[in-house]
């Protein structure tokens, strides 16, 4: 597959039971397929994103590279932050030369910014499996301004997902992908969070920041892969875990409440807790504490 680059500049614009042989041969093939899944032919283009941050303070951001892999961050250069025209988003999107540029949207009038980014459709193999795009040919990578508060929605057919959001202000996140593996960096501080994360056949691991106020949840699923759940010591935390077929492994740490919930003793009586939904159809689930 060639590569070549073309940049862009963008602004503001009741039955039997399965046989077991038939059961094996699916499970195999799903784990051959998330193991080494293909791309498609063809040259791949690149697209560089600059949106000027303009006078918002809140923000919600919207993300789908299609089968791509999908990578962001609050890392904007130094450069960047302080420039007269800072940026609220910047980055690489690559795109199939088949495929056409990737759309690109800006709303101010509902009161605060809305940033939507999405692939083009153009032309798919007639052909695909669900899983068949984890380690896609595309790569997006998206740097957001730390310093506005924001909301993320992003979602990828069947690419790998990697969220560093450490320095962030996020209220909201929904991620989500077809077949890829996540890999999600909370904010290390923030209040009354809500974040979703999923796949439908990757690894999943989520890792809570030191510093959450007030009342937050997080959940995290996947259909086949291993969920890993990091969280500090010092959180009061109930926790909702199960697993179809795998391991559930929780720290001595939390009392036992029934078969798939624990709790850390001062849970119901804190100020500042988080409440997680952990679990997997197939894979372990492990809650890690430090």
């Amino acid at each position: 597959m060639s590569t070549k680059t073309e940049t862009t500049k963008i602004g503001s614009p009741g039955m039997n039971r399965m046989p077991l042989v038939a059961i094996t041969t699916i499970f195999t093939l799903l784990l051959i397929s998330l193991a080494g899944c293909t791309s498609a032919e063809g040259s791949i283009l690149t697209q560089n994103l600059s949106e000027p941050l303009g006078d918002a303070t809140a923000a919600k951001i919207e993300i789908d590279p299609g089968d791509g892999n999908l990578t962001v961050d609050g890392n904007l250069t130094v450069d960047q932050l302080v420039r007269s025209e800072q940026q609220l988003a910047s980055g690489t999107l690559q795109y199939m030369e088949n495929q056409g540029q990737p759309t690109h949207t800006v709303d101010t009038s509902s009161g605060r910014t809305i940033l939507t980014l999405k692939a083009s459709e153009g032309e798919q193999p007639w052909i695909r499996l669900p899983w068949a795009a984890c380690n896609g040919a595309t790569e997006w990578l998206i740097h957001l301004n730390p310093s506005v508060t924001s909301e993320i929605v992003a979602h990828t057919d069947g690419g790998n997902v990697t969220m560093n959001l450490a320095s962030m202000a996020i209220t909201g996140l929904l991620a989500d992908t077809g077949g890829g593996n996540m890999e999600v960096v909370l904010p290390e501080k923030t209040e009354n969070l809500s974040a979703t994360v999923k796949t439908g056949g990757g690894d999943v691991t989520v890792a809570v920041g030191s510093r959450i106020t007030g009342s937050s949840t997080v959940n995290a699923s996947t259909g086949a892969g291993n969920v890993v759940l990091r969280l500090p010591g010092s959180i009061a935390a109930r926790i909702h875990a199960s697993s179809g077929m795998g391991k559930t492994i929780v720290g001595s740490q939390f009392s036992k409440v029934d078969d798939t919930t624990y709790q850390t003793p001062d849970y119901d009586s804190a100020a500042d807790k988080i409440e997680i939904t952990v679990s997997s159809g197939a894979g372990n689930v492990t809650i890690e504490t430090n």
